[in-house]
C-alpha cells in the first residue's frame, strides 16, 4: 500500500487550502477529537458496512483504486477522516474546500494546485465539506475536471445528496452512506481517549449517560469528555454521574440513554400533534426546549408535520409554520419561541390528512419500479419548427379555452397506462372534503368524454 505519511503532506502547495502537516494534528494543544483522528484504516471505529472485509471502501483502499464519491452521514461519524485516508492510501495531494467559506476563486485555486500536482506526477483529491451548501453553478464547476481526471472529487454532506447534489455531479460519484456510531463503538472511543489523557476511570452509568448525550457523534463525545477531564480536581479515582452533571449541566439534563431520549421526545411531540392534543403537544414542545433542543430543529420538524399530517386539509398550516420559523430567526430565544408554540397549537387543532404524504410515497415507489415511459407527442414542448414538424404538441387541448377551464377526456399519462393509478386520495376532512368532491366531478366528466355520446334509441325505444 502507498505510504501513509503523505496523508497531510502540503509541500510545494501554493495555497493554504491543502491540509496542514501531520505534526500539527498530533500537537498536545490540538483538540482531543483531532489527536484521536485515525491515521490508518485499521484505527477507524465503526462503519463496518463500508470498511469491513470485502466491503466497498475496504477493497478500494487495499487495491489503491481511486473513485469520486459522496460521503453522506450525520455529523461526527468520520466523513473527513475517510477522505483523508483515501488520499493517503493512494499517495494523493489532499485539498480541502469548505462550501460555507469557499467560492469560485477557491475552486480555481484548487484546479491550479491539481495541475501543479499532476505536473509533479501525483494525483489530487479535492475534498468539499458540506457540499450541499454549494449552488448548482459551483457544483457544475467541478464536472470538467472530474471527467478529465485532473482530480478525484470527494464531497461530504449531512443532507440527502439526491436532493442537494445536482444530478450531473451525482452521476459521476458513488454515494457511501455513513452511520451514527453504535454504543459499543463509542465505548471503544472513550477507552482510547482515557488512555491518551491518562484520565481516571469513567463509571459505567456515567459512560452510558455521556454516550447517550453524544447520540452517535464522535466529535461531540470527545469534546464533552475532554471538557469533563479538564475540570477534574486532584485525587479523583473515578468519574461518576455527579461530576458529569457538573461538567455538562443543562446540556445533559435531558435526552440521555437512561431517561428521555431525544428522538423519543420528538416522537412524542409529533404523535401528540397528529393526535390533535394541543396540551400534550405544548408539553412535549416545552420539554424539548427545556432539554436544550435547538429551536431551529423544532421549527423544521413543525414544517414537516404541516405537510405530512395536515397537508391539503388545511394548507394554511404550512405557511403558518414557515412564518413561525422566520419569526424565530428574527427574534431568537426566548421571544421567538412563542411563535413556534403558536404553530404547535395550530397544527394540533387543524384537520388532519396524510393523503399527500401517502400519495408521494406511493408515486415514488411506482416510478422507481416502473419503466421509463416516453412523453406522449401531444404533451411535448414544440418551441422550434423542427419539433412542430415532428408532431410535438400536436393535438394538445388548451384547458383555458374549454368549458369550465377543463379539457374533459384529455390524457396526461404516458402511453401504455390504460388504467392509470390514482395516488392522491383526499380525506373527508377540512378543505380536502371539497377537493375530493371536485376530483370526483372531474373524473366523471373525463369518463363521459372518453366513452363518447350514447347511441340514440331505436324505434322501440331501446338504445
Amino acid at each position: 500500500m502507498p505510504r501513509q505519511d503523505a496523508l497531510f503532506d502540503d509541500q510545494d502547495l501554493p495555497d493554504a487550502a491543502a491540509e496542514g502537516p501531520e505534526a500539527a494534528a498530533l500537537s498536545p494543544a490540538a483538540p482531543l477529537a483531532e489527536r484521536l483522528r485515525p491515521r490508518h484504516l485499521d484505527e477507524v471505529i465503526g462503519q463496518a458496512h463500508l470498511l469491513g472485509p470485502g466491503k466497498p471502501l475496504r477493497v478500494a483502499f487495499e487495491q489503491g483504486r481511486l473513485h469520486s464519491m459522496i460521503l453522506w452521514g450525520p455529523p461526527g461519524v468520520g466523513k473527513t477522516t475517510l477522505a483523508r485516508l483515501v488520499a493517503g492510501a493512494v499517495d494523493a495531494r489532499f485539498i480541502v474546500l469548505s462550501a460555507v467559506l469557499s467560492g469560485v476563486k477557491e475552486i480555481r485555486d484548487a484546479v491550479a494546485q491539481a495541475e501543479l500536482a499532476r505536473a509533479q506526477g501525483r494525483r489530487t483529491i479535492v475534498f468539499v465539506d458540506e457540499v450541499h451548501r454549494f449552488n448548482k453553478a459551483q457544483q457544475d464547476a467541478f464536472l470538467p475536471h472530474v471527467e478529465s481526471g485532473l482530480f478525484t472529487f470527494i464531497g461530504a454532506t449531512t443532507e440527502n445528496p439526491s436532493f442537494e447534489v445536482n444530478s450531473a455531479l451525482l452521476s459521476r460519484a458513488t454515494v457511501h452512506v455513513l452511520k451514527s456510531l453504535e454504543d459499543a463503538d463509542q465505548q471503544q472511543l472513550l477507552a482510547r481517549a482515557r488512555d491518551l489523557l491518562a484520565a481516571p476511570e469513567l463509571a459505567p452509568a456515567a459512560a452510558q449517560r455521556l454516550i447517550g448525550y453524544a447520540d452517535g457523534d464522535a466529535r461531540r463525545l470527545l469534546n464533552a469528555y475532554e471538557n469533563l477531564v479538564a475540570q477534574l480536581g486532584p485525587g479523583v479515582e473515578q468519574i461518576d454521574e455527579a461530576m458529569l452533571e457538573r461538567s455538562l449541566g443543562e446540556q445533559l439534563r435531558r435526552y440521555d440513554k437512561g431517561g428521555d431520549q431525544f428522538y423519543d421526545t420528538i416522537s412524542a411531540l409529533h404523535k401528540s400533534v397528529r393526535g390533535s392534543d394541543p396540551d400534550a403537544s405544548l408539553y412535549w414542545f416545552a420539554r424539548m426546549l427545556d432539554g436544550g433542543a435547538d429551536p431551529r430543529y423544532l421549527a423544521r420538524r413543525l414544517v414537516r408535520m404541516a405537510s405530512e399530517d395536515i397537508g391539503n386539509a388545511d394548507p394554511r398550516a404550512l405557511r403558518l409554520t414557515l412564518d413561525a420559523a422566520e419569526t424565530y430567526e428574527r427574534l431568537g430565544t426566548p421571544e421567538g419561541e412563542l411563535a413556534l408554540a403558536q404553530a404547535v397549537v395550530y397544527l394540533a387543532v387543524a384537520p388532519k390528512s396524510n393523503a399527500v404524504y401517502s400519495a408521494w410515497n406511493a408515486v415514488r415507489a411506482f416510478v422507481k419500479q416502473d419503466l421509463t415511459r416516453p412523453v406522449p407527442a401531444h404533451l411535448r414542448n414544440a418551441p422550434t419548427k423542427l419539433m412542430k414538424a415532428l408532431g410535438h404538441g400536436q393535438g394538445y387541448r388548451y384547458a383555458h379555452d374549454e368549458a369550465g377551464g377543463f379539457a374533459a377526456g384529455e390524457r396526461y399519462w404516458p402511453d401504455g397506462l390504460d388504467t392509470p393509478p390514482q395516488f392522491y386520495q383526499p380525506v373527508p376532512r377540512g378543505l380536502e372534503l371539497r377537493i375530493g368532491e371536485k376530483l370526483a366531478e372531474l373524473r366523471r366528466l373525463n369518463d363521459e368524454a372518453r366513452q363518447g355520446p350514447a347511441d340514440p334509441p331505436d324505434a322501440d325505444g331501446e338504445p
